[in-house]
């Protein structure tokens, strides 16, 4: 018999560790992106991480079921709300992305990429086992994905909609549909890409084409990349040393604090920083998949395994962006990045992941449950 009380056994210490370990190291470079302040960025990052930690363990506590049960309406819910955005939503910076609710401004399809998970999990876990190879398994999928990847799309927000595509198609994926799907569909983008290409943005097909060749343009449309890529190169193995980053403190490394923040920490902690920090992003990943792997439940699994590689979405979509290895897109970097809505949104996989650990203790211990 265990002297350590239940509840104190059930509380996920070892995965709030790690996740607070990840965003006290983003705070201290926020805090030298700032120049050595804690203002604006460091504090309200702070915060907020406390904030959604605690709506973590809420969200933890809740019963596998609910999540099940109510995947579908909130599916609903944030696609209407997605439809107002085009009617009533507000403009900034070119892009029609918020709702004013007076006291915060909304971003609807934040939530949508963890929802996009659940509802599509939800679907292949009601769908009878023999059917999975049928037409009647993919287009229902497709139709719950095409409607807000294209409601999103024409915010315009191009990182946003490839993180809820990708989300979707990985579950599809995970479910057990056929591989050679997925090969066709992968050939079938290819040969329509350079006619998607034509309806892009001119400054999304601007990123395109730096992406091809940065040097094109290094002072115009190819400075975010060349002046990440050398921040990143003259860190070295080591780094230029806390508070020493003169592309950042110099304002030569542009969104140093938000969607390039790797390369103000690769600048003054190094390689070593580099590899410390996606080591500790692959402990998350290998608790999130052990956790899918762990459940017996259709459902919990393909949820958590959804969740987990939303949340690696995010990480290898930003690093390959910094390096210049994919276009910018917009995707920020979980717990590094300043700013609420990726935080938000990778905290509620969080808390879902788990709903669904807990689940599992449970069931593998009923015992110790009333």
């Amino acid at each position: 018999m265990s002297i350590i009380p239940q509840p104190l056994t059930q509380f996920p210490w070892r995965v709030l560790g790690l996740l607070l370990a990840i965003a006290m190291f983003g705070t201290l470079v926020l805090y030298s992106a700032a120049g050595g302040s804690i203002f604006p960025w460091a504090t309200n990052q702070a915060v907020r991480f406390c904030v959604f930690s605690a709506m973590a363990l809420v969200l933890s506590r809740i019963p596998l079921e609910i999540f099940a049960r109510f995947a579908f309406p909130a599916y609903a819910g944030v696609l209407i709300a997605l439809f107002l955005v085009e009617l009533i939503g507000g403009v900034a910076g070119g892009s029609q992305r918020w709702i004013n609710l007076g006291f915060m401004q909304l971003q609807p399809s934040e939530f949508m990429k963890p929802i996009i998970v659940l509802a599509v999990a939800r679907f292949y876990a009601r769908l009878p086992v023999g059917e999975i190879r049928s037409w009647n398994a993919i287009w229902p999928a497709l139709v719950l994905i095409g409607l807000p990847w294209a409601l999103v799309l024409v915010q315009p927000d191009l990182g946003t909609a490839t993180m809820i595509l990708a989300g979707g198609v990985t579950v599809m994926f995970l479910a057990g549909l056929p591989l050679r799907l997925f090969i066709g569909s992968g050939l079938t983008l290819a040969c329509i890409v350079p006619v998607a290409f034509s309806f892009l943005h001119d400054y999304q097909q601007k990123r395109v084409l730096i992406f091809m060749d940065p040097e094109s343009d290094p002072l115009g449309a190819g400075y975010h990349i060349s002046q990440s890529k050398i921040a990143i190169g003259s860190g070295g193995i080591w780094g230029k040393g806390f508070l020493q980053g003169s592309q950042s403190h110099l304002d030569y490394l542009p969104e140093g604090h938000t969607d390039f923040v790797f390369a103000t920490m690769a600048e003054e902690w190094g390689m070593a920083g580099g590899l410390l920090l996606i080591g500790a992003f692959m402990l998350l990943f290998r608790w999130g998949l052990r956790v899918a792997m762990r459940t017996s439940d259709r459902f919990a699994r393909l949820v958590a395994a959804g969740l987990t590689t939303t949340i690696f979405f995010y990480v290898a979509i930003n690093l390959m962006m910094v390096m210049g290895l994919a276009p910018v897109v917009g995707i920020p970097l979980p717990f590094m990045s300043y700013g609420g809505s990726s935080m938000l949104t990778v905290m509620l996989c969080v808390g879902i992941i788990m709903a669904i650990d807990r689940s599992n203790s449970r069931a593998s211990n009923p015992g110790n449950w009333g």
